[in-house]
């Protein structure tokens, strides 16, 4: 794990203006402030997985704050899950207090202001971060979780906890196309923490109109690599509009028929470009196969997607 950040290195006044611009480098931008700067102490350390990253962070008694304004200036539009390690914590998110002990899970939005303290002593978290259109979930329903805490010690959080600090421990002896790899791993593990607890909060519906939802996801994904999946072969394929279609979307789900359908293919292209068993497949042999017939509709699609075009990702870092 690189080492970004340690209080070691500065001399006392300056620690904790250093700490705050490395955590807003590092992590997004926050106000932080100490009962006692001076006796000030920290360390940050960041793997990157692709898209996401994980953060080991260590500090003594702090206070941070992200504010209205400091959103209007830089919204990463990223999804924070924490990992309490050591300490007391407490953090407040749309009116909802959490407070937190070692062996729990939180989660925060990066788009909503939020305050956090941390008690006498030295606190410990592992940070999962990663941009929130990559959690197949309702913003409406992540909110539900927010500022939470969730059990890290039993169930699927204990997996996700496992995979946290293994990830922390072992990064130096991933590579790049390793790391990416465990990226989308770690946002799969976040998506069923998320989803039990919300099932064990609110039961899945049994509405006719949720059935047929299902059924219509279960149908996208069998049909992914046909290159007419389109909105209007879905809705002929179960017999129904194409603006009911459309309707059933808006009520369970987070994104168009259409911008899903995209998505998950190109989720899908991603992961053949990093798979070893692949490599000997060419870019535009798994654009195709993913339902993209046009090599430059893909890599466009593809570096908005991801931010890089399809031989970079590939390569991985250098």
């Amino acid at each position: 794990m690189r080492t970004v950040f340690d209080s070691a290195a500065f001399a006392a006044p300056d620690r904790l203006a250093a700490w705050e611009s490395a955590t807003s480098a590092s992590l997004i931008p926050t106000e932080i402030a100490s009962p006692d700067p001076l006796a000030f102490t920290a360390r940050l350390g960041v793997a990157a997985l692709g898209d996401a990253q994980v953060t080991s962070l260590s500090y003594t008694s702090l206070f941070s704050r992200r504010s209205p304004r400091a959103i209007r200036i830089c919204d990463p539009e990223f999804y924070q899950v924490g990992l309490i390690g050591g300490g007391r914590q407490r953090i407040d998110q749309d009116g909802v207090r959490a407070v937190l002990v070692g062996g729990q899970f939180v989660i925060y939005d990066s788009s909503r202001p939020f305050e956090a303290v941390t008690g006498d002593g030295i606190s410990k978290s592992i940070v999962l971060q990663f941009p929130k259109r990559l959690l197949p979930v309702a913003p409406a329903q992540i909110a539900r979780l927010c500022a939470t805490p969730l059990p890290a010690t039993h169930g699927i959080g204990r997996l996700l906890a496992q995979f946290l600090v293994t990830v922390r421990d072992d990064h130096d002896d991933y590579t790049g196309r390793d790391a990416k790899r465990l990226g989308h791993t770690a946002v799969d593990l976040t998506t069923a923490m998320v989803a039990h607890h919300l099932e064990r909060d609110d039961p899945p519906l049994r509405s006719p109109s949720h059935v047929l939802y299902l059924q219509i996801m279960a149908y996208v994904e069998r049909h992914l690599d046909r290159p007419g999946l389109a909105p209007g072969s879905v809705a002929s394929a179960h017999r129904i509009s194409l603006r009911y279609l459309h309707r059933i979307f808006q009520q369970h789900h987070h994104t168009s028929v259409a911008a899903h359908i995209r998505t998950r293919r190109l989720e899908r292209a991603a992961r053949d470009l990093l798979d070893p068993r692949l490599t000997q497949h060419t870019v535009a042999s798994i654009a195709t196969r993913w339902g993209f017939d046009r090599p430059s509709d893909f890599s466009r699609a593809f570096r908005h997607h991801t931010g890089l075009s399809p031989h970079e990702y590939r390569r991985g870092p250098q």
